[in-house]
């Protein structure tokens, strides 16, 4: 089997055509394993090979629109991406889609993308036929097929990295032909017998219903999760089924074990969002300090309270996030409002950085103007969708909607949230507006809030700077410009769940340099 997988894209595109966006951070990762190996850089348990493919059809019956939906602000299938992209072993991230929306979000979050077909992207059609075709059209003469390819799926939210690079690992060394993901459970089953012409009752399924041992007594057994199935390539290209072999289980943790199949379960996950997302990131940020020795020093992602912000742009909601929510109004019927001298400065920090900003209000308000002037920000008013004004300000600045960071606080807001890629909320939003956020903030608006986002901002300019050995304050026109096919994607898919490793670099670098004497 070829390690040369930056070959496959160009040989599957110019053999077939429907390859698109081959460039990725995914196919550049490849190369770049590529290089370290034919240079003789690194051992070659550190050259990752491996290769995921992310099926997402579009046709979902029973919950429309499924692979884009958003779980702690980032659509499925880029969660899908991210998760991919974070794990150690895995060269290149490939989503096989039927559906335009579904291949520009896979694009924006870094994966390559290979055109389904439409008999294989029906209700009936099968996982395995879309990997099947996804491995043909990415190999051919010159570029074999890589000896691992890891299968996910982007209805389960929520993968560890460091799950998939375990599965990876027992599979590149021939402990096993398959290894998926399942949750440990001592649960009894039952199950009623339709069959019993005499009425008898349910039966025990993995037990004897007269002997209940307790649950230290017992082994567990295993529930299968639906996340991901690591498979030795040739064999499943024999057997055309994700189980063959000898078959291993990975066991992950019961928080990850969700899978999306309905609105139900799409509420249940958007709810716990928050928290597994944040033991996701302290997971990784733990295993990074320990590969480089940083210790306590790295602050992001560790710190739910510090993502990692890495943003072009800041737009906020007005009342609510620059004020209390609360207005004075005295016997000549003028009103007033309450805003913090903090978030005047922390908007001043961001001008003073080149990063633009926006107040969107849906009340026109003089208030609000002369708030906007004295901060010396753009502010448009009277707004019915502040969606589409925010697309035409983007538009217009020549900022892409997922490099932008927007603070709201109520339903009016998520229009906006729904568009970008860092939707934020203070805490005492409406729950429909925190149920979008990527990341809740802990100063309530008008006592802060604004400041905080800026600051959050600024640090992950300040560590992407760092990592590339630039001064966003020596340098205030500071865009992050980066190599056009890999960090940039990087930067723009970043998920504080599962930030890659250029990203964690960055992360580990910056917070050296701030606890350094």
């Amino acid at each position: 089997m070829s390690t040369d997988l930056s070959q496959a894209t160009a040989a599957g595109a110019s053999a077939t055509g429907p390859v698109r966006d081959g460039r990725g951070a995914s196919g550049e990762r490849a190369a770049a394993s590529d290089r370290r190996a034919a240079t003789g850089g690194g051992s070659s348990r550190e050259v990752a090979t491996a290769l995921a493919i992310i099926p997402a059809r579009g046709g979902s019956q029973g919950l429309p629109g499924k692979n884009v939906a958003r779980v702690g602000g980032v659509p499925l299938v880029a969660r899908a991406v991210h998760a991919a992209l974070a794990a150690e072993r895995i060269a290149r991230v490939v989503v096989t889609t039927d559906d335009a929306e579904i291949a520009e979000v896979a694009r924006a979050a870094g994966a390559e993308v290979v055109e389904r077909p439409a008999d294989l992207a029906g209700a009936t059609a099968s996982s395995e036929s879309a990997l099947v075709h996804a491995i043909e059209v990415l190999s051919g003469p010159d570029a074999p097929a890589p000896a691992v390819t890891v299968f996910i799926q982007a209805t389960s939210p929520f993968i560890d990295p460091a799950d998939l690079d375990a599965a990876t690992t027992r599979v590149e060394a021939g402990d096993r032909d398959v290894v998926f993901a399942a949750t440990p459970t001592h649960g009894f089953l039952w199950r009623e017998r339709a069959d019993d012409a005499d009425g008898a009752s349910a039966v025990g399924v993995n037990h004897d219903p007269s002997d209940r041992p307790r649950r230290q007594d017992r082994e567990p057994e295993f529930l299968e999760t639906g996340a991901f199935y690591v498979l030795r390539t040739d064999g499943f290209a024999r057997a055309r089924h994700r189980f063959f072999g000898r078959v291993g289980i990975q066991s992950v943790h019961p928080d990850t074990a969700v899978e999306i199949d309905d609105a139900a379960d799409l509420a249940r996950a958007r709810i716990l969002a928050p928290r597994i997302d944040r033991r996701l990131a302290g997971s990784l940020a733990s295993a990074q300090a320990a590969r480089v020795g940083a210790g306590a020093g790295i602050a992001w992602p560790a710190d739910p309270r510090h993502p990692f912000v890495d943003v072009d742009a800041v737009v906020t909601d007005f009342d609510g996030v620059h004020t209390d929510d609360t207005a004075g109004l005295d016997e000549l019927g003028r009103e007033s409002v309450r805003v913090s001298r903090a978030d005047g400065a922390g908007v001043a920090r961001l001008r003073d950085a080149g990063i633009p900003v926006l107040i969107l209000s849906a009340e026109a308000n003089p208030v609000v103007s002369r708030r906007a002037e004295k901060l010396g920000v753009d502010c448009v008013q009277g707004l019915a969708d502040k969606g589409s004004a925010l697309r035409e300000w983007a538009a217009a600045r020549g900022i892409r909607l997922d490099r932008v960071a927007y603070l709201g606080n109520d339903r009016g807001d998520i229009p906006a949230l729904d568009l970008v890629g860092w939707p934020i909320a203070v805490p005492d939003a409406a729950p429909d507006a925190l149920e979008r956020a990527r990341h809740v903030l802990q100063r309530h608006g008008g006592h802060g809030a604004v400041r905080e986002l800026a600051e959050l901002v600024l640090a992950a300019r300040d560590a992407r700077a760092a990592a590339e050995g630039r001064s966003a304050a020596s340098d205030p026109d500071w865009r992050g410009e980066r190599d056009a096919h890999d960090a940039a994607r990087e930067a723009r898919a970043f998920d504080p769940a599962h930030p890659t490793r250029l990203q964690r670099e960055a992360i580990a670098a910056a917070s050296g340099e701030a606890s350094a004497p």
